[in-house]
């Protein structure tokens, strides 16, 4: 079993956005697996077992110069989970792998 989550910041603030919409998607077909807010904490889940292979994560930031922030990344089946973690700013953003 493989799992997925996400934590996303605005830099900017120095706060986690919560509320905000993520979708995943499966690279292949561009299949829609699940849809997810993040929480108070900026956090969020996917439930689902994820197969190895490629994948997208697309956040409606909803900010005037990225309104969307898609993240596509290569699940390793043989991890137990995979954390991706976006930090945002007003003309700018940074992910990375987290734990």
């Amino acid at each position: 079993m493989t799992t997925l989550s996400t934590h996303v910041l605005d830099a900017a603030q120095g706060t986690p956005r919560a509320d905000l919409e993520v979708v995943l998607t499966r690279g292949a077909d561009g299949a829609e697996l699940e849809r997810v807010r993040t929480d108070a904490d900026g956090r969020a889940r996917f439930a689902g077992d994820l197969d190895g292979g490629h994948h997208a994560l697309t956040f409606a930031t909803a900010t005037a110069f990225h309104p969307v922030v898609r993240v596509d990344v290569t699940v390793d089946a043989s991890e137990a989970h995979h954390h991706v973690a976006l930090l945002l700013s007003p003309f700018a953003y940074t992910t990375y792998k987290g734990s």
